[in-house]
């Protein structure tokens, strides 16, 4: 039990310096020079129709239907965030989704988690697919290589699922 209570301790201690490090202007600055640095690496790799994209703001042409990748303080996750206001309309998309299920897990070549109803941040009902993998950090730059390889594979493979699955998006929309 004392064990797990210095454990506990020393878990407070790390998180404490780790906020204490940064001012919150530091901490974006931080966060901005890690998004910079990834679209840069990211830029010459064209999308899966050959085209220039902007990888860190990933554009899938679907109305309430997003992309993200967000890094922070103890993880990175990168999502499919389904937003509609409408819950029916919502249940709908993420259903057409879990249509496509096996040709995602085959083009992720993972399994990712599938969240029909959760709530970002702000307490705003969405559907989210995502993957995450923690215990990494955007505010140390030693793990900005981690980071680039969780993202990298797996948004280009997003990208290459979407041209496959788009359409049929388009068409519910």
């Amino acid at each position: 039990m004392k064990k797990i209570f210095q454990i506990a301790q020393n878990f407070v201690k790390a998180e404490t310096i780790i906020k204490t490090m940064y001012s919150k202007e530091e901490a974006s600055k931080l966060r901005q020079q890690f998004w910079i640095t990834f679209g840069k690496y990211m830029k010459p790799i064209p999308s899966a129709e050959g085209l220039e994209i902007n990888w860190v703001n990933y554009k899938t042409g679907v109305k309430h239907i997003f992309f993200k990748m967000n890094a922070e303080q103890r993880q990175v996750i990168i999502s499919i965030d389904i937003t509609h206001h409408n819950q029916e309309i919502r249940a709908l998309y993420f259903k057409q989704f879990k249509a496509f299920k096996m040709l995602f897990n085959e083009t992720l070549n993972e399994d990712w988690l599938w969240e029909a109803e959760t709530e970002n941040d702000f307490g705003v009902p969405l559907a989210r697919i995502s993957a995450t993998l923690d215990g990494i950090s955007i505010f140390n730059q030693n793990d900005w290589q981690a980071l680039i390889s969780f993202l990298k594979p797996r948004i280009i493979a997003l990208d290459q699922f979407w041209v496959d699955v788009k359409p049929i998006f388009e068409s519910i929309s």
